[in-house]
């Protein structure tokens, strides 16, 4: 079930942005057209997650979120997931992906707006 949540008590105006704050360190590769990112949140446990397009993405988990997310940037050719690295491909740069990495799980924004139902924590 999806909850909406509407803020109370101060002016909404003056909240920020709520949810899980993500830290991304960029780092180069050896290899030309690849760059990984290092996250201070395990994405995948011990797992690995490969996605060659975005069709591959099939699931809300966390990685196929960063995932998705990535794809829809432009520009990716492929992610690799593993714990707390991502390793993408690129074509055309990693120009604006380490900010979207780092608002990824920034749920409540400006203009979002949560409803809990009725009697809930009751």
């Amino acid at each position: 079930m999806a909850y909406r949540w509407r803020a109370v008590g101060p002016d909404p105006a003056t909240f920020t942005s709520m949810g899980q704050p993500v830290t991304v360190i960029e780092k180069p590769s050896s290899v030309s057209g690849v760059v990984r990112f290092e996250t201070n949140r395990p994405l995948t446990g011990m797992g690995h997650e490969i996605y060659r397009s975005a069709d591959d993405v099939l699931a809300d988990r966390p990685a196929d979120l960063v995932a998705r997310t990535l794809f829809e940037a432009g520009g990716v050719e492929s992610v690799h997931v593993n714990g707390n690295v991502i390793t993408v491909s690129v074509s055309g740069g990693s120009a604006g992906l380490k900010e979207r990495l780092e608002e990824l799980f920034i749920y409540y924004r400006e203009g979002v707006e949560v409803v809990m139902p009725e009697g809930f924590g009751d």
